[in-house]
Parts: C-alpha cells; sequence; structure tokens
C-alpha cells in the first residue's frame, strides 16, 4: 500500500510540473532581437505638390463695335483661324429714337444749307459788282460753307445708325473677324441672337474666345507656408488628369503679391510657362498638378525617419545605438532636411553606427494565433 501511495505521490508532483512547464512554455514570449542599420549617403528634396490646371497663356474675347443680330457664324469652336478671318456678320437694327433723330437732324441741316446757300448767291453779285465789302462776303462764305459741313455731318450719322458705319466703313463693323491667330476655343452666341457693342460704359456681348494652344501656362494656389520658399524661374514638373504616364517640364514665371483667404487658409496664385511635346495635344482647362522641389541637399549623411524617436518632454530627437550584442543606448542628434523618408543628420551620429530598429514586433506564432482564434469563436 505504502509503495502505490508513493507512486501516486510522484505521478501527482511529476503532472503538477509538467502542466507548469507547459503552462510557462506556451504562455511566455520570448525575447525580440532588433534589427540595426546604419546611416547612408544620399540626396535630399523637399517637394510639394501644386494643384491646378492648365490654360491658354492668352485668351482674346471678339466683341463687336455695333450693336445688333447675328446674321452669320462662319466657324465653329475648334477650328483655326488666321488674323483678319471673318468669323460673324452682325445684321443692324437700328434704335428708332436714335433713327428718328438723325432724320430729322438731316432734314434741319439740308433746310439751313438751302437758305445759306440762297444767301451766299445773292451776296456774291453784290460783291462782285462793289456794293459790300469782302469782309461781310467771307462771313456769308463761312456760313454757306458750315451748313453744307452740317449736312455731311447728318449724313454721316444717319448712316452710322442704318448700317453701323459710314460710307464704305460698314462692312468692317458688321463684319466680325478674328484680331489675332489661334484656335476658337468658344462661341457663346448662336445665329439670331442679339449682341451689344463694346464701349466705355458696357463690355459688350463675347462672340468668341481665340487663344494659341502652343502657349500654354500651368496656373495653380501655393499656401502661405511655401510660398516663401519659391522663387521666380523654378523648374516645375507638370502631370496632366487627361494624359497618364507622361509629365511636361514647365518654369515658374509669376507668384502673386497678393493672397486670398479661402476655407481659413491664404492662397496665392503662382502661374509657369509650360514646354509642351509636339506628341501630345493639350487642351485649354486640363487640370493639373505640379510638383516643385522647395530644397535639396546633394550627398548628405541620412537615416531613415523609422528609426527616428522623440522625447515626449523635450522633443528632443534621438536614436538607439548599439554598444555591445543586443544592448543599445540613447544618442541625441541633431537633423536638418526631411522628405518623408529618409531625414539628414547634422550632429550626433557617425555613419559607422549601427541604430536600433526600435518599432521591430515579434513575429506571432502558429500555435498563438491559432489559441487566439478559437478564443475569439468563443467569445463570439
Amino acid at each position: 500500500m505504502k509503495i502505490l501511495k508513493y507512486i501516486g505521490i510522484t505521478l501527482l508532483i511529476g503532472g503538477v510540473l509538467f502542466a507548469a512547464a507547459y503552462f510557462i512554455k506556451t504562455n511566455s514570449k520570448s525575447a525580440i532581437e532588433y534589427e540595426t542599420q546604419t546611416a547612408i549617403i544620399t540626396s535630399i528634396e523637399n517637394k510639394t505638390v501644386v494643384t491646378g490646371k492648365v490654360i491658354p497663356e492668352d485668351e482674346v474675347e471678339i466683341k463687336p463695335q455695333i450693336q445688333g443680330i447675328i446674321e452669320t457664324l462662319f466657324v465653329e469652336e475648334g477650328d483655326q483661324v488666321n488674323t483678319g478671318d471673318l468669323l460673324a456678320k452682325i445684321k443692324v437694327v437700328p434704335n428708332e429714337q436714335s433713327l428718328n433723330t438723325a432724320e430729322g437732324r438731316l432734314a434741319n441741316s439740308k433746310i439751313v444749307l438751302k437758305n445759306a446757300e440762297i444767301d451766299f448767291k445773292r451776296n456774291k453779285d453784290l460783291f462782285d459788282k462793289g456794293i459790300i465789302s469782302k469782309q461781310d462776303f467771307d462771313n456769308i462764305q463761312l456760313r454757306y460753307n458750315q451748313s453744307k459741313q452740317d449736312v455731311s455731318n447728318a449724313i454721316s450719322d444717319l448712316q452710322i445708325i442704318r448700317l453701323g458705319s459710314k460710307g464704305g466703313a460698314a462692312s468692317a463693323n458688321t463684319n466680325i473677324r478674328a484680331t489675332v491667330p489661334g484656335t476658337v476655343l468658344e462661341i457663346p452666341v448662336e445665329e439670331g441672337f442679339q449682341v451689344i457693342a463694346s464701349n466705355s460704359f458696357n463690355a459688350g456681348t463675347t462672340i468668341a474666345t481665340i487663344a494659341d494652344l502652343n502657349k500654354m501656362i500651368f496656373e495653380g494656389k501655393v499656401d502661405e507656408a511655401e510660398v516663401g520658399k519659391l522663387i521666380v524661374g523654378m523648374p516645375l514638373e507638370v502631370n496632366l488628369g487627361a494624359i497618364e504616364d507622361q509629365s511636361l517640364e514647365a518654369k515658374l514665371k509669376f507668384i502673386a503679391p497678393k493672397g486670398n483667404e479661402e476655407q481659413g487658409a491664404v492662397q496665392f496664385i503662382i502661374e509657369a510657362d509650360l514646354f509642351i511635346n509636339d506628341s501630345i495635344f493639350v487642351r485649354a482647362g486640363y487640370s493639373a498638378n505640379a510638383s516643385l522641389i522647395l530644397e535639396r541637399k546633394e550627398n548628405v549623411m541620412a537615416i531613415s525617419e523609422s528609426l527616428l524617436q522623440f522625447d515626449r518632454e523635450t522633443e528632443i530627437p534621438y536614436v538607439e545605438v548599439q554598444v555591445a550584442d543586443q544592448k543599445f543606448e540613447r544618442r541625441d542628434i541633431e537633423i536638418g532636411l526631411s522628405d518623408g523618408v529618409n531625414v539628414e543628420v547634422l550632429s550626433g551620429l557617425s555613419q559607422e553606427d549601427l541604430i536600433k530598429v526600435w518599432n521591430k514586433t515579434e513575429p506571432i506564432k502558429k500555435g498563438d494565433d491559432d489559441e487566439d482564434g478559437n478564443r475569439r469563436r468563443r467569445n463570439n
């Protein structure tokens, strides 16, 4: 009996020890073995991306010199035109009140002229006979000439109201021609539309918009935090939304001296000359993104930003440098330019130092993964 008792106690103790060893083995985590990296010599550049669009450098709006109705349109949007090409013809519709006034003025001027002519002929005979002085005759002749000029002016005014211009110039005003060569971008009117002449009180109706699509610019907006780093003449790389896998070069030519507040942030307009390849056709209004290199440094010592840590109280950057096998010490460093992947190291580190990859996590074992999965299923 005693032997059986001792055997039972021995088995019980052995089972407890086996269970404890199994529990420790399955629930303990092994120590993480950290990897290390060294600093590298590379080039770092700080870029910013500006959203904007591609527009023609110059857009010319063609406006009429007279008011009337579009009688005929000779071009369509997308047509190529040269200076002087006929775009449209306007039919003049005179204002009734102005027409009546002009006709009345002409009739009155003719009455005055007729009376002045009679007076001139009568006094000319008297002057030839020596009855009146030359001075008196000159005054009468002056009134006669002024009356003839008044009739001529009244006829011209009536022609302008009826035809849009006087004499042979009428066709020049009713025929709307291109003032610059280029592509017709937009025709906002149709035949039968009434148009208003451009004058000092009214901008007038736009009949067509013409631009040279070979001279395009990129227009975008830059935040006030970055506009101070821009310099006229900086290169840009422009990517068009409508043309994939192809970028265009550009050169910054304008930075707005005044910003506009948009959604709480001050934005400054920039413009850049776009160098277009002959192999692609760029349409006005394409959306585009431009990359600008704000700052660049060549051949500097840098580390991956993932190695960098910051003191919770002082915000001082530091890394952990290996001093022995899997033993590390803190090393405060001074950093410079960053591109989001690598950061420049100004001081506090040498290229030979082994830097701890501090954010490495231990891989999950298959047994632990299965156990966690079973636990989640039981909880559900």
